[in-house]
């Protein structure tokens, strides 16, 4: 039986443009998980759902190999803003 490891993680969002190839200029924010919180985006309370709401629905995409699943949970930040931890399942 293997055993059961959990990662815990934080949603980030990187702004990102691109500067090679055919795509030079083109500009995007990235959601991503980082492991360590000083790295976190605090996000609005009017927006955090969404964000969850959105990796939830795209979790489907980053299930495989190793890593079962996710959960997620809001924590407070300052200024009534909130990081999203996020608990990848390994197995």
């Amino acid at each position: 039986m293997s055993e059961s490891i959990v990662n815990v993680l934080y949603f980030s969002v990187f702004p990102q443009i691109v500067v090679s190839g055919t795509s030079f200029g083109r500009t995007e924010q990235v959601l991503t998980l980082v492991p360590d919180k000083n790295f976190a985006s605090a996000f609005f309370p009017e927006e955090v759902d969404t964000y969850i709401q959105v990796f939830q629905n795209r979790q489907g995409h980053l299930v495989g190999g190793h890593v079962a699943g996710y959960d997620f949970a809001k924590e407070p930040a300052s200024g009534g803003r909130f990081y999203v931890r996020a608990l990848q399942h390994v197995e």
